[in-house]
């Protein structure tokens, strides 16, 4: 499930056409043809029922034009509408306008009129290479769509989303299906494209893989998750290190509920054994709502946080006995309490996750976190991202994946920034997509369980992008499973950490109807 910009789709193209030698209306028949079996899936076959094709003036077009033909071929009533003017339908489109034509296909360049009842809309008004809001006769038929009540497929892209951001116009389409040529785009994974693109379907066209750039961002599956987690022993005489020690620094004052959720969590997440540090004020507190956890009283401050007087030294000699940390949820904005994140980072060589108030530390820093080690692991929100690099939350959320993977290649960090399709990029620039979990995740205390089941899995022995990736996808699962079938609202982080076993064992058993499909 490779994702590629707007440009490299377009480079390869040429490559394919230019270098390799494969005629371009050829490609654009490929696409047609799996575009009219997606059609015809969502409208239950094509004998006997009734299609309208919008098309542009570009390939989009084109991939309609075949996509007609080949839904007229099968028996089914096709009407077509063109944007433009025959005159200014050139190059490969040009060859398929003419075969619809001649197959005596009805084609009209009146988009002013309502569209006709049907079974299906095929949108093949603006492909990958469109930007800005859509204009003119593309604008007018977008405007009648909306009014038409049969389902959309969309052409490689809804149209009025960008191929690269997700942005969508006021009248972007709004499909029940697209089918992605040749690849994913970022514009159909991220917000708010992504609640316009509906199923996606994958169909490759005929570029042969020579074609394609070394792979690079991806969208996490589930066959790709089984890959990243860690395998977990099955021989009876296991014992809870087998299967990994963790040590979590979090909690301050008000906040010993963020550092017992994520202890919890990394057990639920499989774990063996959890060390939980916490100012030595909070420790009842802490042993009352936690006693499957191994509970360590650290000196505080006079603010009832981390890094009273000897709490480095303790802390240090605690991270000596375990596999992995995880730092910073409910830790507060106590300056002695950054001061032990930098000593954990920089003073030991262990797989590390930074959450949360952890990530205070850093703010502003553009230079890698540790010299020497694994990459540690930053999981910071939006608003956690703009601090730390120094930008506005609009930034961010305008250019999600730029953000994620500038921050990665400079800080020298496996980088998740949360949202719906948390983005996870890593210091040699790629990026992997996650699912898109579910609006039960939007809880307080969600991000505390996901660092407790990243941190579980950086024990048992994942790397640190393969942690933080299956991580991610294993707190977006027990989401789901929190929110189906009932309404998503009400959830409890507690509820999202209870699932994390049956989100195991989900991933491990059963195939996800929901991700994208490759085209039959």
């Amino acid at each position: 499930m490779r994702i590629l910009t707007a440009g490299a789709l377009r480079a390869i193209d040429r490559d394919a056409i230019l270098r390799v030698g494969i005629p371009g209306a050829c490609l654009m028949q490929s696409a047609g043809d799996a575009l009219a079996r997606l059609a015809a899936d969502v409208a239950g076959g094509c004998q006997g029922r009734r299609f309208v094709v919008l098309c542009g003036a570009g390939n989009n077009g084109g991939d309609g034009f075949a996509a007609a033909r080949c839904l007229h071929a099968a028996g089914a009533t096709v009407d077509v509408r063109v944007t433009t003017t025959p005159e200014r339908i050139g190059g490969d489109a040009a060859v398929h306008f003419a075969a619809a034509r001649a197959a005596g296909i009805s084609i009209s360049f009146d988009v002013e009129q309502a569209l006709p009842l049907c079974d299906a809309v095929l949108d093949c008004l603006l492909g990958t290479g469109a930007s800005g809001p859509p204009r003119g006769g593309v604008a007018t038929a977008l405007r009648n769509l909306r009014e038409c009540p049969a389902p959309v497929v969309a052409c490689d892209l809804p149209s009025g989303v960008d191929a690269d951001t997700g942005a969508a116009s006021e009248d972007a389409v709004r499909a029940v299906a697209t089918l992605a040529l040749t690849a994913l785009k970022r514009g159909l994974l991220l917000h708010p494209g992504a609640a316009h693109a509906g199923r996606i379907v994958v169909a490759p066209i005929g570029i042969p893989s020579g074609c394609f750039p070394p792979p690079a961002d991806q969208l996490a599956t589930r066959e790709l998750v089984r890959e990243w987690l860690p395998k977990r022993t099955q021989h009876r005489d296991a014992n809870k290190g087998s299967f990994g020690k963790v040590l979590v620094l979090a909690g301050s004052a008000g906040m010993a509920g963020a550092a017992v959720l994520t202890a919890t969590a990394a057990l639920r997440a499989g774990a063996g054994l959890v060390h939980l540090a916490v100012p030595e004020s909070l420790l009842d507190t802490a042993a009352t709502l936690a006693p499957e956890i191994v509970l360590h009283a650290l000196p505080e401050t006079p603010l009832r946080g981390h890094g009273g007087p000897g709490a480095r030294e303790c802390l240090l000699a605690l991270a000596e006995t375990v596999d992995a940390l995880a730092v910073g949820p409910g830790l507060g904005a106590d300056p002695a309490s950054s001061e032990l994140v930098h000593a954990l980072t920089g003073e030991t060589r262990l797989p590390l996750v930074i959450d949360a108030d952890g990530l205070r530390a850093f703010t502003g820093m553009s230079t890698p976190l540790r010299t020497d080690g694994p990459p540690p692991i930053v999981t910071p929100h939006p608003g956690e991202m703009a601090r730390l690099r120094g930008l506005a939350t609009s930034t961010v959320q305008a250019d999600r994946w730029e953000t994620t993977r500038s921050a990665a290649e400079q800080l020298g960090a496996v980088v998740l920034l949360k949202g719906a399709r948390t983005l996870i990029g890593e210091p040699n620039g790629a990026i992997c997509v996650n699912r898109d979990g579910s609006p039960a995740l939007a809880t307080a205390g969600s991000g505390d369980v996901l660092t407790g089941a990243i941190v579980a899995l950086l024990a048992a022995g994942a790397g640190s992008g393969n942690a933080a990736r299956a991580g991610a996808y294993l707190h977006a699962c027990a989401g789901e499973r929190v929110a189906a079938p009932s309404w998503p609202g009400g959830a409890l982080a507690r509820d999202l950490r209870d699932q994390l076993p049956a989100a195991w064992r989900d991933i491990l058993e059963f195939p996800d109807p929901h991700e994208p499909a490759p085209c039959c």
